[in-house]
């Protein structure tokens, strides 16, 4: 396990869950990923759940917005990057081409944040931490390790996220699939897929991926409990073993663990 008390800039730093069913995510995300729910009042009967782990904080829920509702958002995990400034960012975001969703605004004490629409179309939040530094918790069986980008134009969406964060977006020379990984200082992050392996009608996306201890048991538990199977368990030779998943409610996820 590794406890997390500072994100660097660009770096993911906060998962949220927007559901159409809040109790029975805590359920399913209870089960699955040993998650314990702490609900704090926004406004009377509208919770925000804190999902931790080990006592820390490892993710997070809210019933989906009335706006998002109004333009038939589905239920789905949001992804967001850590900023020094969010003001700046989400400045920044708008002159390389994002549509900014959300201006920034200040989450009572704990930080303040923006959500940005990519100029191909997938949506993130910016983070800058106060006394909430998101995520708090690594290494253990449900904690977020990993995201990829599903998108239709790969370099524009490079060129993107690069002018924002300072990401490295590169192929790995060993690698033929077309796959390039996401390297945000020194660390590896996440990924692009080749957007010709993009199943046809789905919007752009970020994948948030969870580290399991047995990605086959924890697919077939997510099964069991009324979760949708997208892509069955498969192994990728010296990464690991992967497969991505629907909760009972819509929301797509990946779980994953290391392996030769």
């Amino acid at each position: 396990m590794t406890n997390i008390d500072k994100h660097a800039a660009g770096s993911f730093c906060w998962v949220e869950l927007h559901t159409s069913d809040q109790n029975a995510a805590k359920s399913f995300y209870g089960s699955l990923f040993g998650w314990t729910a702490r609900d704090n009042e926004m406004a009377p009967n509208d919770y925000y759940t804190m999902f931790r782990l080990e006592g820390r904080d490892a993710a997070a829920g809210l019933t989906l917005r009335p706006e998002e509702r109004q333009f038939g958002v589905p239920p789905h995990w949001m992804i967001y990057i850590s900023v020094e400034s969010a003001d700046k960012a989400a400045g920044k975001a708008k002159e390389l081409g994002a549509q900014i969703f959300a201006p920034p605004f200040d989450v009572y004490d704990a930080g303040r944040m923006a959500v940005a629409q990519d100029p191909t179309g997938a949506t993130f939040a910016l983070w800058q931490a106060n006394k909430n530094n998101g995520i708090g918790i690594a290494g253990v069986h449900g904690t977020l390790c990993w995201a990829d980008l599903s998108t239709p134009d790969v370099k524009r969406a490079s060129d993107f996220y690069s002018g924002l964060f300072g990401w490295q977006i590169m192929a790995d020379p060993k690698d033929t699939s077309g796959y390039l990984h996401i390297k945000n200082g020194e660390h590896f992050i996440g990924g692009v897929p080749p957007a010709q392996h993009r199943q046809p009608g789905i919007p752009p996306h970020w994948l948030a991926y969870f580290l399991v201890d047995d990605v086959d048991a924890t697919t077939n538990k997510a099964k069991d409990a009324g979760g949708k199977v997208y892509l069955p368990p498969m192994s990728m030779a010296g990464v690991g073993r992967f497969s991505v998943i629907a909760d009972p409610q819509g929301a797509v996820f990946a779980v994953f663990k290391a392996g030769h």
